[in-house]
């Protein structure tokens, strides 16, 4: 037995090593992938439409997704992102690029690109023909000078343009020019074109030849006079020169490689963040984490002594694991990622905690304690709710990536490969470390500095009272549905602030060098010509300004008004929402809150029985009221962030309540004789002592990240505070009180035959006792 334990604890011990080694050499090797909102830049999605002639199916929004890379690759963006995300949508992904109306102007250009020659300056009649929607017909422009030209029919079209590039020659004299590369049946056109165009004097407007892209000439070179008449320009490549700098060359190069794109494309998100905001957010999340973590380590410390040392040490491995999980899969850390991965290591917490309480009850129950064995004891008792827990919260994650977009659908991503890292450093890690230390000769004569060796104040004042908690279940749950309808009114009252995520339109974030009042700056926009613009105030000296529709002309005049009132003001976040993307991402929030609940009774009812699932998401749908009304009386924004952390309240609520099942099936399947609300209650009071340090760890990390991150982190920490407070209440009042409701009452079970007093054989008439007869002597 101790040979086959001894070669269990090496095999684990190898694992472990290979895991932290590998994933050492992954965390220096490859870098993290930063979101936008954390390094800057500019995300774009946009939308392809069906014209009457093209269908915008899959196969053409991956030619528009081609077309658009060529455009941005002319844009000289480092690290660009383009990706479709399902038939008709392209995720763009520009990092750097705080302007975001050029690069939008740029990859929402759709007409056809053409090439024409000129027939000469267009006289006053010509002036008011309006450009022909057909190519092949006769149109009149004006030039770059605004001269209007008359145009033949187009020669060229895009397809037959191969590429085009920028390039400054210093020794030709040229300077910067673009060079023009044609397709073969191109060449044969673009000769054909110069070869007319030469035979015309020099300076006469026939000579001229040109390039049209959205009924708009972006370019009207000459045929040099080296050109012979009749001969054209051979070859497929050929250079327009003039005075050009090194912007105009590259945007002019860019419009005329990116050529048309295949159908129409329409942008229903748009975010730019500020590189500013992105640096305090990680400065923020990552004091946050230092200080929380260190909290947390100091609590686990003191509770379980050596072995929440060697769990403090398994944590640092979970974050270098998660770290490295994210770098090898290419994920995108993203805002509510980063706090995803803080948030995490609480969740890491639990699992240790779990093992600990279960070996601190094995110790106490054995005659003749060991150490180590009460530690395996422990880690076989605790695997059924360490899987259960775990494995709820993967749910959530997994609804929130298959439901969500943009930096939710990041979040899915971290908590996912969060709770993966830390099943591995609770049950890989952490049991190698403590199998060794509880194993040494030095520990086994002093047990109690492993921590498990003593049931713990809070588990010693619970067994000294015994206090009966479910006695009258009925009362907790009236107390549940007041605290339900309190809050619940909120919604009434004050309404849910959707934020544009849900309602679309647009929000701008300034940092200002002097504060503004909000009512101040409202008054201001409103006499601006914006009466129905919502403005709030964010952090020190911020503000934050949305209106459902504001155009970029708009935003200007939004941007002027706001300096007037703060002085130096710097735009730091612009995100638009279109209407329709709004409306999906509030349709796909309900049916991933739907799903969740669904997904959750579903395991539950198979994991243990139909009661125990009905009550569990009955407490969680519980939950999910209190905190959206808790956050409509608080008047906070109900958006994407807040969407994440109510899933994950979901998955911690179910924690809570799957390791309080957990135990009473394993309370029922010892006991058929004491009723059920005594062993419910005892359930509960044997649970208690791990809901309560586990809360501790995850309040003191949460805690941490409310008091030193901005606004949206703040935000997020306040939801998943009230939730975890929520969420440990309805674990053990509402849904313990639900199971002994709905549970059919277990009849007392029949004594058995050898102990029932014989019946008589035949029935003898009842004995009546006569008065006594009182006198005297």
């Amino acid at each position: 037995m101790l040979k086959r334990r001894n070669k269990s604890l090496r095999t684990r011990a190898l694992i472990a090593l290979a895991v932290i080694a590998a994933s050492l050499a992954i965390a220096l090797t490859t870098p993290v992938r930063l979101g936008l909102d954390l390094r800057g830049g500019t995300q774009i999605v946009l939308e392809t439409r069906s014209t009457p002639t093209t269908d915008a199916d899959a196969a053409a929004t991956d030619r528009t997704l081609e077309v658009l890379r060529g455009r941005i690759d002319a844009l000289g963006v480092a690290e660009p992102t383009l990706v479709r995300s399902g038939d008709h949508r392209i995720l763009v992904e520009l990092p750097g690029v705080h302007d975001p109306k050029k690069a939008a102007d740029v990859l929402g250009r759709t007409a056809q690109l053409t090439v024409h020659a000129v027939l000469g300056p267009a006289g006053s009649a010509d002036r008011a023909t309006a450009p022909p929607a057909d190519p092949a017909e006769e149109r009149v422009l004006p030039d770059e000078s605004g001269q209007p030209l008359r145009l033949r029919a187009a020669e060229l079209t895009g397809r037959d343009v191969k590429g085009a590039d920028a390039r400054f020659d210093p020794q030709g004299g040229a300077g910067w020019h673009v060079t023009v590369d044609f397709t073969k049946t191109g060449q044969n056109r673009w000769k054909q074109v110069t070869a007319r165009a030469a035979c015309q004097p020099a300076g006469d407007p026939q000579r001229r030849v040109a390039i049209v892209l959205d009924n708009k000439i972006i370019s009207a070179p000459q045929v040099e006079p080296s050109v012979p008449c009749g001969t054209g320009i051979p070859g497929g490549t050929t250079q327009i020169t003039g005075s050009f700098d090194q912007a105009e060359a590259r945007e002019l190069a860019l419009l005329i490689s990116g050529g048309a794109l295949p159908v129409p494309v329409e942008t229903v998100e748009q975010r730019t963040i500020g590189a500013t905001l992105g640096d305090a957010a990680i400065e923020a999340a990552a004091w946050a984490a230092v200080i929380g973590t260190a909290l947390t380590a100091l609590f686990i410390i003191a509770v379980y002594r050596l072995l929440g040392l060697l769990a403090t040490v398994a944590l640092a491995c979970y974050g270098l694991i998660s770290y490295a999980a994210l770098a090898a899969l290419g994920a995108t850390l993203t805002l509510p990622g980063l706090a995803g991965f803080v948030l995490a290591i609480g969740m890491a917490v639990d699992a240790n905690v779990l093992v600990f309480e279960r070996a601190r009850e094995e110790y106490a129950a054995r005659s003749r304690p060991s150490p180590r064995s009460a530690l395996a004891a422990g880690f076989r008792g605790a695997l059924s709710a360490i899987a259960d827990s775990n494995i709820t919260t993967l749910i959530a994650a997994a609804l929130l990536f298959a439901f969500s977009s943009g930096p939710v659908r990041g979040f899915g991503v971290t908590l996912a490969i969060g709770v993966l890292a830390s099943m591995v450093s609770a049950l890989v890690i952490s049991r190698v470390l403590a199998e060794f230390a509880v194993g040494r000769p030095a520990v086994h004569r002093r047990p109690r500095i492993t921590g498990i060796a003593g049931t713990g104040w809070v588990r010693d004042r619970l067994l000294r009272r015994g206090p009966f908690l479910l006695r009258r279940p009925r009362r907790w749950l009236a107390a549940s549905a007041v605290l339900l309808v309190v809050t619940a009114s909120g919604i009434l009252v004050r309404g849910l602030d959707f934020g544009i995520e849900f309602t679309g339109g647009r929000l701008i974030e300034y940092a200002t060098s002097s504060p503004v009042d909000p009512d101040r700056a409202r008054t201001a926009l409103t006499d601006a010509g914006f009466p129905r613009a919502v403005v709030q105030s964010s952090g020190d000296s911020g503000l934050t300004v949305r209106a459902e529709d504001l155009s970029n002309a708009d935003e200007a005049t939004v941007t002027a008004t706001i300096r007037d009132l703060g002085g130096g003001t710097k735009k730091v976040r612009d995100e638009l929402i279109g209407p329709s993307m709004g409306d999906e991402l509030r349709r796909n929030a309900l049916i991933a809150l739907c799903l969740a609940l669904g997904a959750q009774l579903l395991y539950l009812a198979v994991r243990f029985r139909w009661v125990f699932g009905t009550a569990a998401v009955v407490a969680l749908a519980h939950d999910v009221v209190i905190l959206i009304g808790a956050f409509a009386w608080l008047g906070k924004p109900i958006d994407g962030v807040f969407l994440a952390a109510l899933l994950t309240v979901i998955g911690y609520s179910v924690n809570d309540s799957v390791v309080l099942f957990d135990r009473v099936r394993e309370l029922l399947g010892r006991d058929r004789t004491t009723p059920l609300p005594r062993l419910t209650n005892q359930a509960v009071l044997q649970t208690l002592p791990r809901t309560v340090n586990t809360g501790m760890g995850a309040a003191l990390i949460l805690t941490a990240l409310a008091v030193l991150a901005d606004d949206t982190l703040a935000d997020f920490a306040l939801a998943l505070i009230i939730g975890l407070a929520i969420g440990t209440y309805s674990s053990v009042f509402t849904a313990a009180s639900l199971v002994v409701e709905l549970h059919p009452r277990r009849k007392a079970p029949r004594p058995p035959r050898s102990a029932r007093r014989p019946e008589p054989a035949e029935t003898a008439a009842p004995t009546v006792r006569k008065p006594r007869q009182r006198g005297l002597r």
